[in-house]
């Protein structure tokens, strides 16, 4: 007999669309959810890999596919966030970028020096590494949640914690931005 996540508990929001959504379309489902985390960081990768792999356990898909469907999520999502900065243009972007408080024209110029310097490296690693990462990234939570089963929810409370501590080093380094500005504008 084939238990579905839905059949095991009631699942609502997020979670619930997510099933539903890789129930009907099977591996591109989880390619449009995963893809829609690059787009919309509020939909966490943590929660959709792992049911992902739930599904792929389920039959829904294979533990293969859910690999490669999901990698490519991944990857498309990143090349759309691309294509628009691509759309906007330099000086649109920089233009938009000074319209952010306390960001100056100048961390733009940085910016874009740095990578006059480094584009060669900077492209390499950031068009190549990322479908590695990607795919490690997608490896480990879908098969947490293939193996996992009905119990794919373990996962999510142990990435939740890691994301607590990247949401903390977030935080303090954009505090130290905050204060540093402010300090520089007291001065001035």
């Amino acid at each position: 007999m084939d238990l579905t996540l839905a059949q095991t508990e009631p699942l609502g929001g997020l979670a619930g669309w997510a099933v539903g959504l890789m129930d009907s379309l099977g591996g591109p489902g989880a390619a449009v959810i995963v893809g829609l985390d690059n787009l919309f960081p509020p939909i966490p990768s943590e929660l959709v890999l792992p049911l992902a792999g739930f599904s792929a356990s389920q039959g829904t898909f294979s533990l293969p596919a859910a690999l490669a469907w999901t990698t490519l999520g991944s990857v498309a999502g990143a090349v759309i966030v691309y294509w628009v900065g691509a759309l906007l243009g330099r000086d649109r972007t920089r233009a938009l970028m000074v319209r952010i408080p306390l960001v100056k024209a100048a961390d733009f110029d940085r910016t874009e020096a740095w990578f006059a310097r480094h584009g060669t490296k900077a492209v390499f690693f950031g068009r190549i590494v990322p479908i590695f990462s990607s795919l490690i990234w997608n490896t480990v939570f879908v098969a947490a949640g293939y193996l996992l089963g009905v119990k794919w929810q373990v996962v999510n409370d142990y990435a939740e914690i890691f994301q607590y501590l990247v949401l903390g080093a977030v935080a303090i380094a954009l505090a130290v931005f905050v204060i540093t500005r402010l300090r520089e504008r007291a001065r001035a």
